[in-house]
């Protein structure tokens, strides 16, 4: 592992390529991914699925951060959501998952959404977007940062479940 590597996304001098509110999203989705590979990874399929004390399992929280990128990031892109997404949503608390799957599922949706949001880069982040059936009213800059916030919010509570559950396991 180099210097640079021990260092958060933010700090390794990566993505210079891209604008500023971009770069930062794409970063904040790199640490997501290197936190719940480091603090989930090592869960087998029943503690991925255990809902320990009645809280979500560590499983929705993956299945939601993938969900819930698409769905923003189709947002961003002025579109409405599909009946598939809206599904995929209805049903990310009660799929029961083996921990493989779930964790290429998640990988790959950090990658398509890191794609999405590189494509991004030639919008104007001050362009209007609506979110939902209500049609609220918010940006395309808005919608970035809230990719970036809702992950690293689901992040650590995935963390924080797994830590309950490994507790369990080690006790």
């Amino acid at each position: 592992m180099t210097p640079s590597d021990q260092q958060e996304p933010w700090l390794r001098g990566t993505l210079t390529e891209l604008p500023a509110v971009h770069r930062a999203v794409v970063h904040a989705l790199e640490l997501a991914r290197e936190d719940i590979d480091k603090w989930c990874g090592d869960l087998n399929d029943a503690e991925m699925n255990d809902g320990v004390s009645g809280i979500a399992p560590v499983a929705f929280h993956l299945k939601h951060i993938g969900g819930s990128m698409d769905r923003l990031l189709t947002y961003a892109e002025g579109l409405l959501l599909t009946a598939e997404q809206t599904a995929a949503m209805k049903s990310e608390l009660e799929s029961v998952t083996t921990a493989k799957e779930v964790f290429a599922e998640l990988h790959e949706a950090f990658e398509r959404s890191m794609q999405r949001i590189r494509a991004l880069a030639a919008v104007n982040l001050e362009d209007a977007r609506t979110v939902g059936r209500k049609q609220l009213p918010t940006s395309v800059g808005g919608l970035l940062v809230h990719v970036a916030d809702h992950t690293q919010r689901h992040v650590g509570q995935a963390i924080t479940t797994a830590k309950i559950v490994r507790a369990a396991r080690d006790s």
